[in-house]
């Protein structure tokens, strides 16, 4: 600590590239500071550094850590602490450029595993960026050591040493009653349960908090179900909906697609009080909708597209500039390559001749003039051959009723299940569309990325970085994942761009693995070694990480505009 003090006192004035020699590790009291990486410019990417809390001074019960969904949610809760005294503290550090920046990667609604706070047997490591203070382009000396000796040890006064046991078993109640939930999902082959008392709606379109002064949710009494779950003296009640094809309908601005994106989130965990805490979501849940204009690269669309004009093959279908209907097609199979086991579809964000062909149409245009079969006449054998389930807003098309094995109504937000009464309308009223294709849906090939799909130079320098949430560069292409819509953090992003520079690096597209090996791997790799091993910085501050799912890694390579693949059939 004195030392760093020294270093400090001795560079007053000098150019900021003096900042360089702080670069070190220096015992504080209580913690271990770590300047692992030392910005070259005010105005550059902040500086790294790591505090690490040996258990002696912030012990947490090894109880609260015997499993890593435990660990995740007090790891989640401890960066909430430090995001929550960084933005009360009151050091007014100012200068030029990020001078003064003091940045934790704040968690959101969700509860995800992330490389902010890592909590190991002997310590707690909590990694923040900081801007080191500055006058232009010189040295502030008095403001840095206001920095490391006043704001960052009162910032770990106010959270990691003052939040409480009490605090870190509430999430870690939660953990388990998260589990005891998809434990019984699994059993009883739920895709989705939303409980009783949830609040849906959101604040706004850009706001991700709950809507105040709302319809709760209420199950209708056909598919409410009870759960025993831990910590708590009653059962909690809910809607689950089982496996198979599920219509959600209504008229417009009824909370159908509300229902929609809360199942769509669902596949991760909510913070107490966000109302969709006990919101839970097959993790094998995709959302599927058309992608104009997207790049596609080898995909066996045949399933729901042949014939097209000029001979086209869509048995490896690829194209630049996907339309509605090939990007909905092609979005369709690779989930399912990735190993989806739930599709999310909302009409308002389908290509309408991808979803249905009503039989005035059929008599209008032919079938041998129509080269789609419409996803209608898919349903049934993707349920059949592939297990595959489908939950689908359709407030346009009563012919889904005829496929459909659950049918759940919206008014004004209150739910019913109305099975009985659209199959009923079924019977009284027949579609007498002819079903286009009754072939089986058929194999779905794994496909093999070529190694010449990374292509991340940009002149002889590497260059692969997130750019917000929705883009990644790669080399001198974006990666575009503006309709990733599970895609739910910056960090994520992050977490992209470094398993492709990490893919990249270690020649893993050299192996000739499939998509779902691939995923597997990367998966496994996550797991076992967390998600700092796909850093280019090892056993150092890893940047801001946050984990995703397999589906939104796949998603992302599939949007390479340089991908090249070739097909190994299952």
């Amino acid at each position: 600590m004195k030392q760093l003090q020294n270093k400090l006192q001795s560079m007053d004035g000098k150019g900021y590239k003096a900042y360089k020699s702080i670069q070190g590790r220096y015992s504080f009291h209580r913690y271990e500071l770590h300047v692992d990486y030392v910005q070259g410019d005010p105005f550059a990417a902040p500086s790294k550094i790591r505090m690490i809390i040996p258990n002696a001074y912030r012990n947490i019960y090894p109880e609260y850590k015997q499993n890593q969904h435990r660990k995740t949610y007090v790891e989640d809760l401890i960066a909430r602490y430090v995001a929550k005294a960084i933005d009360a503290d009151k050091s007014l550090i100012k200068g030029s450029g990020k001078s003064g920046l003091i940045h934790i990667d704040t968690p959101g609604q969700e509860i995800i595993d992330r490389t902010a706070v890592q909590i190991d047997d002997a310590h707690v490591t909590i990694c923040l960026s900081i801007g080191l203070p500055a006058f232009g382009r010189k040295i502030n000396r008095k403001d840095a050591q206001k920095l490391f000796f006043n704001a960052i040890p009162s910032i770990l006064s106010e959270s990691i040493f003052t939040i409480s046991d009490q605090a870190i078993d509430e999430v870690v109640k939660l953990s388990d009653q998260h589990q005891a939930i998809r434990k019984v999902m699994k059993q009883n082959q739920w895709v989705a349960f939303i409980a009783d008392g949830a609040i849906l709606p959101r604040a706004s379109g850009i706001s991700n908090k709950p809507l105040h002064n709302t319809v709760p949710f209420e199950s209708p009494k056909e598919n409410k179900v009870s759960i025993e779950i831990p910590h708590c003296d009653t059962p909690i009640t809910g809607m689950a909906i089982p496996t198979g094809i599920t219509l959600i309908v209504g008229g417009g601005y009824h909370g159908k697609s509300t229902l929609l994106s809360a199942v769509e989130r669902g596949v991760y965990h909510h913070i107490k009080g966000d109302g969709r805490e006990f919101v839970l979501t097959d993790p094998g849940a995709v959302k599927i909708r058309a992608e104009d204009g997207r790049k596609v690269t080898g995909v066996n669309i045949s399933p729901f597209i042949t014939d097209l004009p000029q001979k086209q093959d869509t048995k490896q279908f690829s194209t630049e500039n996907a339309s509605g209907s090939t990007s909905q097609a092609a979005n369709v199979i690779e989930a399912i390559e990735a190993g989806a086991s739930t599709l999310l579809i909302d009409e308002d964000t389908s290509a309408t001749n991808f979803m249905i062909r009503d039989q005035r149409m059929q008599a209008l245009v032919h079938d041998d003039k129509e080269p789609i079969t419409p996803f209608i006449d898919r349903i049934e054998q993707m349920k059949k051959e592939l297990s595959i389930s489908t939950l689908l807003v359709m407030g346009g098309s009563g012919d889904y009723f005829d496929v459909a094995d659950q049918v759940i109504m919206l008014d004004h937000y209150y739910v019913y299940n109305v099975t009985s009464r659209a199959k009923q309308i079924a019977q009284t009223y027949p579609v007498k569309r002819i079903e286009t294709n009754n072939q089986l849906f058929g194999s779905v090939s794994q496909r093999i990325f070529s190694p010449r799909t990374l292509q991340t130079k940009k002149g002889n320098k590497t260059n692969v970085q997130a750019k917000g949430l929705r883009t990644v560069i790669m080399g001198v292409t974006d990666i575009d994942l503006t309709n990733i819509e599970q895609l739910v953090d910056v960090s994520q992003t992050n977490m992209i761009a470094e398993i492709i520079q990490f893919l990249d690096e270690k020649n893993e597209l050299t192996k000739e693995k499939t998509i779902q090996q691939l995923l597997d791997e990367i998966e496994e790799m996550m797991d076992s070694k967390g998600l700092a091993a796909f850093s280019s910085f090892p056993n150092q501050h890893p940047g801001d990480l946050a984990r995703l799912r397999r589906f939104e890694i796949a998603a992302a390579l599939n949007r390479i505009r340089t991908a090249q693949v070739k097909h190994q059939m299952k």
